[in-house]
């Protein structure tokens, strides 16, 4: 005849259901407090990332120059930094590595003027919300 063991059941074998709601409580609190430290920084790096981008495509522009003697017209646009527009000589591309470095952080093209309002040329992001310009008429992120 086999031995039927009976296990006594503790108190303890799991959690009760107040014990659990306690732990999704904070842990609720916890991602409420972290979350918006979460994306202004988030919000902070792509910032960064597009002034560093802007300096970038700045010298792929300035050896552009350097090798064709003029930066790429408004009409060529950043595009130029990838395939040698027609008719130009001296072209000694591709100053830029892929199509994605003429796009911002927020997946928007990059704005290109030649010959620029403030300089040969004007280059500028703007932004996250893609506002036209802050209050002192400059884009958030700009090559002058």
């Amino acid at each position: 005849m086999p031995i039927i063991r009976t296990r006594k059941r503790r108190r303890q074998d799991g959690y009760t259901l107040m014990e659990l709601l306690v732990v999704l409580a904070i842990l609720g609190l916890l991602a409420a407090i972290a979350t918006p430290m979460v994306l202004h920084y988030l919000e902070s790096a792509k910032v960064s990332t597009a002034k560093t981008e802007v300096s970038n495509l700045s010298a792929g522009l300035d050896l552009f120059k350097y090798d064709v003697g003029r930066y790429p017209t408004t009409a060529e646009g950043l595009n130029a930094l990838l395939v040698a527009p027609p008719g130009v000589d001296n072209w000694n591309g591709p100053y830029v590595k892929k199509t994605t470095d003429l796009v911002d952080p927020w997946g928007r093209p990059y704005n290109y003027r030649s010959p620029g309002q403030h300089g040969e040329y004007d280059l500028y992001s703007n932004g996250a919300k893609g506002e036209k310009a802050s209050a002192s008429g400059k884009p958030q992120i700009a090559s002058w």
